[in-house]
């Protein structure tokens, strides 16, 4: 009973970190600037880059704690090594704030979206780690759209890896 009061109390602080790390995520958000409707607006629009980075980062942590609710239901005892790893994909859950910072921030693309992709990579599987990685050389040479474009096919790789593991399976 104790074992599980534990694996109960770390699934609350991860809870709570998580509740942190998208506070974090949106107090970076710029406020729209103007004295006119239009003012606002064009404001807004000249900030969609920072909107955007922020739902992308929402989504992912959102996925994240999804995904450790998932594991957790079916955490019997609490290990030293799994409060560990907690604690570790914790601290990469509240580096995200701070990379999507670096993600939007003005200066060299590869080495922003590199380090963006750098921090996904240790989070997630590893079929996502692998299109993360992918996506950090694609920056170097397709700036922009085409590195975006290898996260868009996230998705795709992890429905396939689904499949062939079901096939695979006894």
């Amino acid at each position: 009973m104790e074992n599980q009061h534990g694996a109960d109390r770390l699934t609350m602080f991860a809870d709570a970190v998580i509740a942190i790390a998208l506070t974090l995520l949106a107090l970076e958000l710029p406020v729209p600037a103007g004295d006119t409707t239009g003012a606002m607006l064009s404001s807004a629009v000249a900030h969609g880059k920072e909107y955007l980075a922020f739902a992308l980062s929402f989504t992912v942590i959102a996925a994240h704690w999804r995904a450790h609710h998932e594991i957790f239901r079916h955490v019997g005892s609490l290990t030293p090594r799994l409060t560990s790893l907690t604690l570790v994909w914790l601290f990469m859950q509240v580096l995200m704030p701070f990379a999507t910072r670096v993600l939007t921030a003005e200066g060299a693309f590869p080495p922003r979206f590199s380090w963006y992709a750098l921090v996904q990579s240790l989070v997630r599987s590893v079929c996502l780690a692998a299109v993360f990685g992918v996506s950090i050389s694609v920056s170097f040479v397709a700036p922009g759209t085409g590195a975006y474009l290898c996260w868009l096919a996230a998705p795709i790789v992890l429905t396939a890896a689904r499949r062939v593991q079901r096939r695979a399976a006894p």
